[in-house]
């Protein structure tokens, strides 16, 4: 075997590893958007002096982290629409809110953008690796 007849490759760990930071990567930010939602609304900046029952919008959050952690495709493609809700929610509290509220809007604006980023680059990975095995 020539030496000048080889081509170096990347190692296939490389994409495989990509693939499982974008994983823990949307499900740190669903676990922080969960936890945001539950502190926000239950003690740091509640709509209502003792809580609000708006700490529920956490509940559909808590839907899909199972399939996110059996790293099911389908789960990442719908998160990646639901997550635009609170995002959107995000946006008008943070323009609306007084401090800290506008702050943890601001906060939870960010989790959301970081997770639709890692749910769409993970399905994009999923795919092109799966197209490259093909």
């Amino acid at each position: 075997m020539n030496a000048l007849n080889t081509v170096p490759q990347a190692p296939a760990d490389s994409s495989t590893n990509l693939v499982d930071r974008t994983r823990w990567m949307a499900v740190g930010s669903l676990l922080g958007l969960i936890a945001l939602s539950l502190v926000w609304e239950l003690w740091a900046a509640p709509l209502r002096p003792g809580g609000s029952l708006l700490a529920f919008k956490a509940v559909p959050l808590c839907v899909p982290l199972a399939g996110l952690l059996k790293n099911r495709m389908y789960t990442y493609r719908w998160v990646s629409l639901l997550v635009w809700l609170y995002f959107t929610e995000g946006v008008v509290r943070a323009w609306g809110d007084r401090p800290p509220g506008n702050w943890l809007a601001l906060l939870e604006v960010i989790l959301c953008l970081l997770l639709f980023a890692a749910c769409a680059w993970h399905v994009r990975l999923r795919f092109r690796n799966a197209r490259d095995a093909a």
